[in-house]
């Protein structure tokens, strides 16, 4: 059992990781931890691109807008302006930063993807997260204080005080407890200020286009602490992933619709403009919710997107990973139509902060997927994802900088080592395994795109039951990768039941068939571990 000591732990390597490491550098020493590699995450593996007015003359009011109609009434205004308004900024420090968007002559090339009015959509083919994450980790592995930790997983903070008698904002981050997955031993990493990027829980569900590093891991660490978690009952299913018994989770971009695709069901039928005058270019949960339906009507188990009566040369230079990887499952996407369903892909609700991204507990900032600013409401608007991560990495890094006096403290810290008391290693992991099916089958048939109050119900009162056989496990066995994973799905999957149980409407990309209508007050949903 190792303990570590720095200025600054970051923990998550996506963009809001990347970034917000590479700013703290510039004032002091960084510890950045991931699961895995520094490719494993969320971030990487998006395809669409980054939702930006490019200059200070641009329309700004027109992305407001978009947002705020998307979200359906409970986006934060404020910071809705202060994301859209920081685009420029974002986008010229990942400039710098070495990514290099798509462009025509010397103007960036702009996509259209659902939900947007205008073309303000900045890619790199249709692999941008990928070319983000490449560019902020070359640039990371090159600064000396920066020290990157890879196959370490995040367990809980360490504050200063005890959860159960102290509240938030009586309380102190000093850093966190980490398995360590190559020495099979819980490590203490001690810092001044603590980063939370660590994504959303696309596990929690059956089918999803997360990586299977997303569970939830820090939703799981918040709760714990005693955080609030906001809006945990919107989880957006992206309408389209490809269908195919070899392809785990491969996403098929909203930007193929932006460019004129269709979708249809198994017989060739035009559905999309039954459910809305927008048609495909609808948002995400309008989208989503129609695919379902057409899919219960019918039994089938997927609908076609169709981009075939585009040039084969058009679709390998416009989405050549989409191109590739279909052609690698036997599907040619310039001569039929692509097989797709709906999946769990983002969390937009998380850990509430305020608009420099601090938490209620001090010393902490949550940020990207895992934070909720307010920015995305009921629904996000496609690809302001990468833009908010972008926009809060800069402004949590800034004001960290500014309060950089109090990392002196990590030098004398009040601090216990993990005590693993009399438990065990285990001899069997039935348990986990078991479990963790349970769980993503549950949340998907009775927490997914369409809710009503009977399924719900069923669903927090099995929660129950499995939580207490993880909290036996966890009192009886030492942790390990796979124990802590299932433990983290499992908070949140309670916490997003609890969330649904209590909003009593049907908003945004929260369908309830026993309140189809929605309330006449938007409220947010607000839960932590003391109410």
């Amino acid at each position: 059992m190792k303990i570590i000591k720095t200025d600054f732990l970051v923990i998550g390597t996506g963009l809001a990781g990347l970034l917000s490491a590479i700013k703290l550098s510039q004032k002091g020493k960084v510890i950045l931890l991931g699961k895995k590699s520094v490719f494993d995450s969320n971030s990487s593996l998006a395809q669409g691109g980054l939702a930006a007015v490019t200059n200070k003359d641009g329309d700004f009011e027109s992305h407001i807008k978009d947002t705020l109609k998307a979200g359906a009434g409970l986006c934060d205004k404020k910071i809705t302006e202060i994301t859209v308004k920081s685009a420029p900024e974002a986008v010229e420090e990942l400039s710098k930063l070495g990514v290099n968007f798509d462009k025509n002559g010397t103007a960036y090339s702009l996509g259209l993807e659902g939900g947007h009015s205008d073309r303000r959509i900045l890619h790199w083919a249709d692999r941008t997260g990928y070319a983000i994450v490449s560019a902020l980790a070359k640039k990371a592995s090159s600064i000396k204080n920066i020290k990157i930790f890879e196959n370490y997983y995040a367990v809980d903070f360490i504050l200063e005080n005890h959860p159960k008698f102290n509240k938030p904002q009586s309380n102190s981050c000093r850093g966190v407890y980490a398995y360590n997955a190559k020495a099979n031993t819980i490590d203490s990493f001690l810092a001044g200020k603590t980063f939370l990027a660590t994504g959303g829980a696309g596990k929690a569900y059956l089918y999803t286009s997360n990586p299977d590093c997303a569970t939830g891991d820090g939703f799981a660490m918040s709760w714990k602490a005693g955080l609030n978690l906001k809006n945990m009952e919107f989880v957006q299913f992206h309408p389209t992933c490809l269908y195919s018994p070899q392809a785990r989770n491969f996403l098929i971009s909203e930007a193929l619709r932006g460019e004129g695709a269709v979708l249809l069901t198994k017989d060739g039928k035009r559905f999309m403009r039954n459910y809305s005058s927008r048609g495909e270019l609808s948002p995400r949960d309008v989208v989503a919710r129609a695919i379902d339906c057409e899919l219960k009507k019918s039994g089938e188990d997927y609908v076609l997107l169709d981009i075939s009566f585009k040039s084969k040369d058009f679709i390998k230079k416009r989405f050549p990973y989409i191109y590739q990887n279909c052609l690698k499952y036997g599907i040619n996407p310039a001569k039929e139509p692509i097989p797709v369903v709906p999946a769990a892909h983002f969390f937009c609700g998380g850990v509430e902060v305020n608009e420099n991204s601090l938490t209620n507990l001090k010393n902490l900032y949550a940020l990207g997927e895992v934070s909720c600013t307010g920015l995305h409401g009921a629904n996000r608007l496609a690809s302001n994802s990468l833009l908010e991560a972008a926009v809060f990495a800069i402004r949590a890094a800034k004001t960290a900088r500014q309060d950089y006096a109090f990392s002196s403290s990590i030098k004398n810290p009040k601090h216990y080592i993990w005590d693993y008391g009399k438990t065990g290693h285990s001899a069997e992991e039935v348990i986990i395994t078991q479990n963790w099916k349970e769980i993503r089958t549950l949340m998907w048939n009775y927490v997914g795109i369409v809710r009503n109050e009977e399924r719900l119900l069923k669903a927090e009162k099995r929660m129950k039951v499995i939580t207490e056989e993880i909290e036996y496990y966890y009192n009886k066995y030492r942790p390990n990768k796979n124990f802590v994973e299932l433990r983290n799905i499992a908070i949140t999957a309670s916490a997003v039941i609890k969330s649904c149980l209590m909003r009593k409407e049907s908003r945004g990309l929260h369908y309830n068939e026993d309140y189809p209508g929605k309330a006449d007050k938007p409220k947010n949903t607000v839960i932590n571990r003391y109410l």
